[in-house]
């Protein structure tokens, strides 16, 4: 079993913990972690042909390398292949790699059953948009949503053709859009019955506090700021969209520090030289148990408020300020677009009114 996927299986443990009795004291071992995976998904019934239209629906943004290419793999494994699977990143090789590796569905089912990429630059709005409408309109039932992408840099402010810092980009505005887009297809789920969770995989319990006068860091930008920044828009977007979706489990996890290709791939020369270095510290335990906003630290313990910055008045500036971000770079012809997102300039159809 490959490093990520050791370390993502303890991670896949938060999304599918529903059954099992939260714990806040001992550090479950691997295997204890690995038994609980395996008890759950033999406790649901095998899908067979008569019922393949209603297996789970797994979306994977940032899903072909790291943390994600691990929990896909890890959840393909324990769901023995019967789920569709949907990777969203910029890879297209990685991702046929990644599903080449998983294990095949039944015969019987296996036709009804999707393992696809979707295409996406996450440092573009547009792009997220065409993404997860395109998601939506495939599968309108969505069990579960897991966000792990990254941007990995030590140059200052870099932004996009939108106008956003393509840190803050990977690192909340494009979580935000994904969820907010494929937020009807959590509700469908939860609404047949079935299960339905979103993990933010990003650094819960190691945010701080937010200026409300600068919220983009357009005037004040360092990379602490945004290392701070981004954690606690994380907090405040999953308390906010837990507001919209009482019955949905939302996440926001820290896994630790990790060795991914996130550092090796860095336009930083310093980042690529170090990451070789940072070793796993990951090992949770069940602790999302039912549904709302839960914050969840390296070892799997429920963080509660630690460390959590914010209060109603702040979680309601973010996304007053998030929605009018997301208006601008909807709206915008800037040159630098991509032929995808040009498509889908009108900012008007792209923001549900129930919730924004």
């Amino acid at each position: 079993m490959s490093l990520s996927v050791s370390i993502s299986l303890s991670l896949l443990v938060v999304v599918v913990a529903f059954y099992y009795t939260q714990t806040n004291s001992a550090m479950p071992s691997l295997a204890a972690i690995r038994a609980s995976n395996a008890a759950f998904f033999r406790s649901k019934p095998a899908p067979s042909s008569a019922v393949a239209a209603n297996v789970p629906t797994a979306v994977f943004v940032g899903g072909t390398s790291g943390i994600g290419e691990g929990m896909a793999l890890t959840y393909a494994e324990h769901t023995e292949g019967k789920s569709n699977i949907i990777i969203v990143g910029r890879n297209a090789a990685a991702a046929e790699r990644i599903f080449a590796s998983m294990p095949s569905p039944p015969a019987d089912i296996q036709p009804k059953l999707a393992r696809e990429f979707v295409q996406c630059d996450a440092t573009l709005m547009k792009n997220v948009h065409v993404a997860s409408q395109t998601i939506l309109s495939r599968y309108p039932k969505i069990n579960y949503l897991v966000m792990s992408p990254g941007y990995s840099t030590l140059v200052g402010r870099d932004e996009t053709p939108e106008g956003i810092d393509r840190k803050l980009a990977v690192h909340y505005y494009a979580r935000w859009k994904f969820l907010h887009d494929l937020l009807p297809g959590l509700k469908d789920a939860q609404e047949k019955g079935e299960k339905a969770a979103v993990v933010s995989v990003m650094a819960a319990g190691h945010g701080g506090k937010i200026d409300l006068e600068d919220l983009g860091l357009k005037k004040g930008y360092s990379l602490s700021a945004a290392a701070l920044a981004a954690p606690t828009y994380n907090d405040l977007m999953m308390e906010s969209f837990a507001e919209q979706a009482p019955n949905v489990t939302f996440i926001h996890a820290f896994p630790g520090f990790v060795r991914t290709s996130l550092g090796s791939s860095s336009p930083s020369p310093t980042l690529r030289i170090v990451s070789p270095s940072c070793s796993p510290s990951l090992v949770p335990s069940p602790t999302a148990v039912k549904p709302g906003a839960w914050r969840v630290g390296s070892k799997g313990e429920d963080l509660g408020m630690k460390r959590h910055f914010g209060d109603e008045v702040q979680r309601k500036k973010v996304w007053e300020h998030t929605v009018e971000v997301m208006r601008a770079a909807l709206a915008s012809s800037s040159a630098g677009t991509s032929k995808a997102g040009s498509r889908n300039n009108n900012s008007t159809s792209t923001l549900r009114p129930d919730i924004v």
